[in-house]
């Protein structure tokens, strides 16, 4: 009997006929009714039902959580989930960056490094949080296809970055889907499961990441356990409600004082505060600002707010909350501290160089002392690109 098993590109078929002509679309398998199968192009045995022989291929903690996930699964014998397991990352000069490469040494799993795969036998693989794309050659060499575990509802934040996108947008609603990969581009591919949470107020991407990464861990095993299954109820994207998650560089951390909301400076510190501070410059010299709240109303019937003329961008000690207060485009923002050579509470900001500019300028307006906007040259920039940790 031969059985026409769609590999990447969307559920698969109950059946097939002997004298069909492949294409590139689909794979053919002989003897999927027995319980290890025949043997493809390969030669690698194909297989109906766990257990599974996986490749995974991830970077970062969102990805940590999923491997975790699998190599639990692996070692429970008496599921019968995962047979093998095997990891493919990145080559970085710092290993600790990498925790998956971390995890997996730690787990003594077999470990390459891209563009190499590996050359065994694989029913699936896995992506979560890799950054790369996976060409349809590759693609094509797991019988059941590449699965995804993205952080988002697709087809919102489609890209790399979506956790970050998604708190500095506001979005009330987070979720994971699993997706199967199409060659090509990112994050397209039919999706086999979708699970959503409520975003808590004032949520971080660490915070929103550790949520997201167990949900998608446990999503995706549930997947595995049904996967012939969960390929032929796969549904295509909506094609409405599609939005992007580029990556964010440095020039997204420079807080721009006449344009931007204490609530958008807020959300910007949540969502990439964790991966580079947020900068502005202070007497030509860049300032970096570390701790960011949300200014409270008490604090803002204060004399020295409502009894001066200010403009977006001048900063004024607040001693009762031992706060630096910064007016933004709509109102004001606090920071608790900075980094200026050291970091410095902003108590020791205000000794160290606000009093001291005061009495310099004694007769300035307090107007004139505010932090105004830092423009990255374009060559920094490009130097300065962060790789997502989704």
């Amino acid at each position: 009997m031969r059985v026409l098993v769609r590999c990447c590109w969307g559920p698969l078929p109950g059946g097939g006929c002997a004298g069909r002509r492949q294409s590139p679309q689909w794979r053919s398998l002989v003897g999927l009714s027995g319980s290890s199968g025949g043997e493809d192009g390969r030669g690698a045995r194909v297989r109906e039902k766990p257990p599974w022989r996986v490749l995974f291929f991830g970077t970062d903690q969102f990805a940590r959580e999923t491997l975790r996930a699998l190599h639990a699964a692996r070692e429970n014998k008496g599921e019968e989930l995962i047979e093998n397991l095997e990891v493919v990352t990145v080559p970085s000069p710092s290993p600790k960056r990498l925790p998956v490469k971390q995890y997996a040494v730690q787990s003594q799993l077999p470990v390459y490094e891209w563009p190499d795969v590996g050359s065994g036998e694989y029913d699936v693989g896995v992506v979560a949080s890799f950054g790369r794309l996976l060409s349809e050659a590759l693609i094509l060499k797991f019988p059941y296809g590449v699965l995804n575990v993205h952080p988002s509802c697709l087809p919102r934040w489609r890209g790399p970055a979506p956790i970050i996108h998604t708190v500095l947008h506001g979005d009330t609603v987070a979720g994971v889907t699993i997706m199967q990969i199409r060659p090509k581009r990112f994050d397209v591919g039919p999706i086999l499961k979708q699970e959503t949470v409520p975003v808590p107020p004032k949520s971080t991407t660490k915070d929103l990441e550790a949520v997201l990464s167990r949900l998608g861990a446990s999503m995706l095993i549930s997947v595995l356990k049904n996967l012939p299954e969960s390929l032929n109820n796969g549904r295509p994207q909506p094609a409405e409600g599609v939005t992007h998650a580029p990556k964010i560089s440095a020039a997204t951390s420079c807080i721009k004082w006449e344009e931007q909301t204490s609530e958008q400076i807020f959300r910007l510190h949540c969502a990439i505060g964790n991966i580079i501070p947020l900068q502005t410059l202070w007497v030509n010299s860049t300032i970096k600002l570390l701790d960011l709240v949300e200014v409270n109303s008490s604090v803002l019937t204060d004399p020295k707010l409502t009894g001066q003329a200010v403009i977006p961008g001048s900063v004024i000690y607040h001693k009762q909350s031992q706060i630096l207060l910064v007016c933004c485009k709509d109102g004001w923002i606090g920071v608790r501290s900075v980094m200026l050579k050291k970091t410095l509470t902003a108590t020791d900001f205000y000794n160290g160089y606000l009093h001291p500019w005061y009495q310099k300028n004694s007769q300035a307006q307090p107007s004139q002392c505010r932090f105004q906007t830092l423009r990255l040259p374009l060559k920094k920039k490009q130097k300065k690109k962060i790789v997502a940790v989704q």
